[in-house]
C-alpha cells in the first residue's frame, strides 16, 4: 500500500474531493443506467462494487471523520448492500499509511522533537493506520512501545466534514434530514472527543483500572510524559486481530473464552461504570499469544446518564416489557413515543418498537446464549429491513444515546456471531440501585 505524501486539510481541498467523488459517483450510474437499456434484468451489484471502490478510495485519502463514518457503517451489515460493507470494512484494520516525512513533520510539529531524539528506535514505517491517526513501533529502555499519531487538521475539519458526508447519506441511507441530523450531531460530539489524545490517555488509564480485574483481558500500560493532545504512547501488545486470529482455526472453547471476556468487559462498563467503549470495531482489539484479550483503543467512550439508562434497560432485564403501560411510559421517556402521536400511532410504534427490544434482549433472556446460530441475526436483519421500508420510520425517534449504544452492543453481538461464541451472560446484569 503505497503511502500518502499529504492529506488535504483545507475545507476548500476536501470538499474539491467530495466534488470530485461525487462526479465518479454520478457516472457510475449513467454507466450503470446506460447498461440497463440493453440488459433489464441488470442487478445493482456491479454499480455497488464501483461505488464502495470510489467512496472508499476518497474517504481513505481523507482519513479523519470521513473516513470514521466509513468503519461505523461497516458494521451496520443490515443498512448497506454487501459491497459497501465488504470495501468499507478495510477501514477497521488498515488504511493507506502517511509518508515517513510527514510523520517526522507531524510528530515534531505536535510534540517539539523528532521521534528519534525521544525513543531509542522509531520504526517511521507504520505498523497499523486507520481513520483517526496510525500506530508505529518504539523502544525506550528496554521497553517495546506503540506510538499513535494523529493525522493532521483531523479535529479541525470533523465538522466540515460531516456536512460533506450528508448527500452520500441520504443517498445510501435514506434518511430524512432530521434523522440524520440527529445521528451526525451525537457522532461529532463522540468525533471531537476522539481527536482529543488528552482525554483518551485519561480514559484510557481510568477504564483500563477499572476493568483490571475481569478475566482474560490485558490492556496496555500509557505514558502520559511520553503522549500529547496529538500523540500517545502505550505498551506494545502482540497479537492478532480477530480476521487473523479466525484464520488460525482456534478451537471452539478458546473462541468461547474470548467472547467470555468481550461480554464481559461490555458488561461491566455499562452496568456497573455506567460508561462504555463504544468502539467495538475488531481492530480495536487483539488475540495475544497467552490467549487473552487485548484492548488497545479507548478513544471512543459514550456515557449512559440515568434518563437513558433506566426506562432502556429496564424493558430488557425486567418485566417491564410485559406490561404495556410501563412499556409506553418507558417508551416516552426514551422519546420513542411523542405526545403527538395520535392513539392509532401509539399501537403502531408499541408494537414495531416492543419487537426490537424484545430481539435485543434475546441474549440477556436466559443465562446463557449461543451467538453462533444463524437465526438471531437473520430476525434483526429482517426486522431492519421491515422497518427501513415504513415511512413511519424516516422522521427522527429516539433520545440521541441510542445511536452509539445499539451500535456497541449489535457491533458485540456481531463479534460474538463471528467468533460462534456460547456466552454467559448473567456475568454482569443491569441494575438500578
Amino acid at each position: 500500500m503505497k503511502p500518502q505524501e499529504s492529506i488535504p486539510t483545507t475545507k476548500v481541498q476536501r470538499s474539491a474531493k467530495f466534488v470530485k467523488t461525487g462526479f465518479q459517483v454520478g457516472g457510475n450510474y449513467i454507466k450503470h443506467y446506460s447498461k440497463k437499456l440493453f440488459n433489464p434484468n441488470l442487478d445493482d451489484k456491479e454499480l455497488n462494487e464501483d461505488n464502495a471502490i470510489d467512496i472508499y478510495n476518497s474517504l481513505s485519502e481523507l482519513k479523519g471523520s470521513a473516513l470514521k463514518i466509513a468503519q461505523m457503517l461497516s458494521m451496520d451489515k443490515n443498512i448497506l448492500p454487501k459491497s459497501y460493507v465488504d470495501r468499507f470494512s478495510q477501514s477497521q484494520y488498515n488504511a493507506p499509511p502517511l509518508s515517513g516525512p510527514l510523520i517526522v513533520r507531524t510528530f515534531t510539529k505536535n510534540f517539539g522533537k523528532s521521534p528519534e531524539k525521544i525513543f531509542d528506535s522509531f520504526n517511521l514505517k507504520s505498523s497499523n493506520a486507520a481513520s483517526i491517526g496510525q500506530v508505529h513501533q518504539a523502544t525506550l529502555n528496554g521497553k517495546k512501545l506503540a506510538v499513535k499519531i494523529q493525522y493532521p487538521g483531523v479535529g479541525d475539519s470533523i465538522a466540515s466534514d460531516l456536512k460533506l458526508v450528508k448527500p452520500f447519506a441520504f443517498r445510501l441511507l435514506g434518511m430524512s434530514e432530521k434523522e440524520l441530523n440527529v445521528y451526525i450531531n451525537e457522532v461529532q460530539e463522540r468525533l471531537l472527543e476522539e481527536t482529543d489524545y488528552d482525554l483518551e490517555v485519561r480514559r484510557s488509564i481510568e477504564f483500563s483500572e477499572a476493568c483490571k480485574n475481569l478475566d482474560n483481558i490485558v490492556f496496555p500500560k500509557y505514558y502520559p510524559e511520553l503522549s500529547g493532545n496529538r500523540i500517545i504512547t502505550m505498551d506494545w501488545l502482540d497479537g492478532l486481530h480477530l480476521k487473523e486470529f479466525l484464520r488460525t482455526n482456534p478451537s471452539q472453547e478458546l473462541c468461547n473464552k474470548i467472547g467470555q471476556a468481550l461480554w464481559d468487559f461490555y458488561n461491566f462498563q455499562q452496568h456497573e461504570m455506567r460508561a462504555v467503549h463504544a468502539d467495538p470495531h475488531p481492530g480495536n482489539f487483539l488475540i495475544t499469544p497467552e490467549e487473552k484479550l487485548g484492548v488497545i483503543d479507548f478513544g471512543c467512550i459514550k456515557e449512559l446518564p440515568d434518563d437513558f439508562y433506566v426506562p432502556f434497560f429496564s424493558l430488557i432485564s425486567t418485566d417491564v416489557i410485559n406490561d404495556k403501560e410501563l412499556t409506553l411510559d418507558a417508551f416516552r421517556k426514551l422519546e420513542m413515543i411523542s405526545s403527538k402521536d395520535t392513539p392509532a400511532q401509539v399501537q403502531f410504534y408499541y408494537n414495531s418498537y416492543k419487537e426490537m427490544i424484545e430481539l435485543f434482549a434475546k441474549p440477556y433472556s436466559s443465562s446463557t446464549f449461543d451467538f453462533s446460530k444463524p437465526e438471531f441475526f437473520d430476525q434483526i436483519y429482517a426486522y431492519g429491513d421491515k422497518i427501513a421500508k415504513i415511512p413511519e420510520f424516516k422522521q427522527a425517534r429516539g433520545v440521541k444515546h441510542f445511536i452509539y449504544v445499539n451500535r456497541t452492543n449489535f457491533g458485540l453481538y456481531t463479534i460474538l456471531h463471528d467468533l460462534k461464541a456460547t456466552i454467559k451472560t448473567d456475568t454482569y446484569k443491569p441494575h438500578f440501585d
